[in-house]
């Protein structure tokens, strides 16, 4: 760049080289003040602060810099297939097609203050906007990224990889088939011998929850971290796939605008698939803010929430990452407080678990019930599991990662359909550890008992995958977890598992017995051993399903929810059969994801579901107010 240009960039005003020019480009100097101001309290470029609160257009900023640069601007860039990703989208530099063609730029920050400063007469150049650059890529290296984002996990590290074989899966169907023979033909013996059999992973569970309900974890952090300085906060990239999400989309970009966080220094990735094109409208009829970007994964299989996840992770930018749902509305202070725990934690805490909390209780009978669940799950079991160092079936929204952490371990398993429970099992294999992060995230339950089931068969099928995925090499599994470790993970995987195949099973064994008198007159010491060893189980279970779910609503000031608690065995009834069913979509369609659909919430305990429901939300102040 010749001294000319250089002094006219930044001027006697000292503004920003990186903005500077726009002062010739028709853009009030004092806006680009303001900016450049805001930017140095912030600790981000100057020109990132001015696209990520909409106080110039994406298109506008580098139609602007082409001129000042004298270099043709591309609405279309026709890349080389030597094209990277996700290089070439983070370096802001792609090869042109044609011999000779030179190189397209998408300059940001650092990367843009060099290119007005020592511009490169001497090579053919271009500019483009850092969204029309990722398309491009997309166009040209679509197959490389749909075959990375469902193949990454297991080409890289094979033996953490869940996807079954269809032989493992016809061997699994053969073992449960025999199984369900043998509770047919000879319901008594089959289940004394399961009993004996299974009763250390029954026992397990019981131990874990009854223990977790013990230790002290409220739902808000005792002492609320000091607010942190903006320029001191790091840059977050949050990811949310969306697919025919059309009824909550405007919700949840009004939700992502309540985060207490710096605009500049949200890195905000939707991701939707491209026969999706009601969310795709959905989403542009919305005013987006600077800081959100679409991207449309490439067509390819497994259509699945992990694939379009695996999509997006390459091209995260923060140094931390959450993962929400389409429906979620977190609590806005969650990201500076997941940035505090981090800081006071161990590197090898990888992961942060926030609280997931049902906010359409009222609906139906069944919401009532599945936020008592949730509430024990999530506020009670799951921080109690993470306060004694046990691995952790994630939950899968509301996830907090190291990004660094996170790409090491490969991102998601996009073949596992409940890929959030795999990925805390293969954390805890890898060395990383998980913790709780006391900050709610409002969601949406289905109020149907049709879509619950869908949706529940899907997890206890995922459940499954993952169980038998991780137990394939037992003697790896040992070396990576240790004897308690790999315990607990078999508790949380085929404990969950088989505890729900069997549990009316032996409920109504145990039941049965009892009432008709038959353990009164055992003929032997084993008999009348084995028949207590059954009442043990049978009462500490069922205090270990309503103990944890009192303590629960207490600390959620749900005791209203008192009355419903009793129903809760026969909640756990129809996740039985969820889990039946998960045996037969194992064999017949093991890839399939059960589409959840939301926004049909009629209640909302904090107002929000109500107020945003199918209603697209401008967020036009989030672009124009400060950070």
């Amino acid at each position: 760049m010749s001294q000319g240009l250089a002094e006219r960039a930044s001027q006697s005003t000292a503004l920003p080289i990186e903005i500077g020019f726009l002062a010739h480009h028709g853009q009030p100097p004092e806006t680009l003040r303001q900016a450049a101001n805001l930017a140095r309290l912030a600790g981000v470029p100057a020109d990132e602060l001015l696209l990520k609160h909409g106080r110039i257009q994406e298109t506008e900023f580098y139609r602007a810099l082409a001129a000042e640069l004298q270099l043709p601007f591309l609405t279309a860039p026709r890349l080389s297939r030597t094209a990277r990703y996700p290089d070439s989208i983070l370096a802001g530099l792609a090869p042109l097609d044609g011999s000779g063609a030179g190189f397209v730029l998408a300059p940001r920050g650092a990367s843009l203050a060099w290119l007005l400063k020592t511009w490169p007469r001497d090579r053919p150049l271009a500019i483009t906007t850092p969204s029309r650059l990722k398309e491009a890529v997309f166009r040209i290296q679509a197959r490389r990224i749909a075959h990375r984002a469902a193949s990454g996990l297991a080409e890289k590290a094979p033996d953490l990889a869940t996807d079954l074989s269809y032989g493992q899966i016809a061997s699994l169907f053969v073992v449960l088939t025999a199984l369900v023979f043998s509770l047919l033909l000879a319901p008594e013996q089959s289940m004394t011998v399961l009993g004996l059999a299974l009763s250390p992973l029954f026992l397990g569970m019981i131990v874990l929850r009854l223990s977790a309900a013990m230790l002290n974890n409220p739902v808000e952090p005792g002492i609320r971290p000091t607010h942190a300085r903006e320029g001191d906060l790091p840059v977050y990239t949050v990811i949310a796939a969306l697919y025919r999400e059309k009824r909550v989309a405007g919700r949840l970009i009004h939700a992502l605008s309540r985060l207490d966080y710096p605009p500049a220094k949200l890195d905000i990735k939707l991701v939707v698939e491209t026969d999706d094109r009601e969310t795709l409208d959905a989403l542009q009829a919305i005013d987006l803010p600077g800081n959100v970007e679409i991207i449309v994964a490439p067509r390819g299989a497994p259509r699945t929430k992990p694939r379009a996840l695996n999509v997006a992770l390459p091209l995260a930018r923060g140094r931390f990452t959450v993962i929400y749902d389409a429906e979620d509305v977190p609590d806005p202070g969650q990201l500076r407080l997941a940035v505090a725990r981090f800081a006071g934690l161990p590197p090898k805490v990888a992961c942060l678990q926030a609280r997931l909390t049902i906010d359409n209780t009222d609906d139906s009978w069944l919401t009532r019930l599945f936020t008592i669940e949730y509430a024990a799950l999530f506020d009670v079991f799951n921080p109690g599991l993470a306060e004694i160092g046990s691995p952790i079936p994630l939950g899968g929204t509301s996830n907090h990662f190291r990004t660094a952490a996170l790409q090491a371990v490969h991102g998601w398993d996009a073949w596992n359909v409940t890929e959030d429970a795999d990925l805390g099992i293969r954390l805890a294999r890898l060395g990383y550890d998980v913790r709780d992060l006391p900050s709610s995230t409002l969601e949406e339950a289905p109020s149907t008992l049709g879509i619950w089931m869908r949706q529940r068969t899907r997890w206890m099928k995922g459940f499954v995958q993952t169980a038998a995925g991780h137990s394939r090499r037992p003697g790896s599994l040992f070396r990576q977890l240790g004897i308690w470790r790999m315990y607990g993970a078999l508790v949380l995987t085929w404990g969950i598992v088989l505890s729900a195949l069997l549990y009316p099973f032996f409920t109504g064994l145990f039941l049965r017995t009892w009432l008709s008198g038959t353990g009164m007159s055992l003929a032997s010491r084993w008999e009348a051993a084995g028949y207590a060893w059954g009442l043990t189980l049978f009462f500490s279970g069922a205090a270990a399903i309503f103990v944890p779910a009192c303590i629960a609503l207490h600390r959620r000031s749900l005791w209203r929810l008192l009355p419903w608690v009793p129903l809760l065995p026969l909640y756990y009834g129809l996740v039985s059969l969820a889990a039946w069913r998960s045996l037969w979509e194992l064999a017949s369609a093991p890839f399939r994801w059960n589409k959840t659909s939301h926004g049909h919430a009629r209640t909302s305990r904090s107002g929000l579901f109500q107020k945003h429901q199918a209603k697209v939300v401008s967020t036009r102040s989030l672009k124009t107010a400060p950070p």
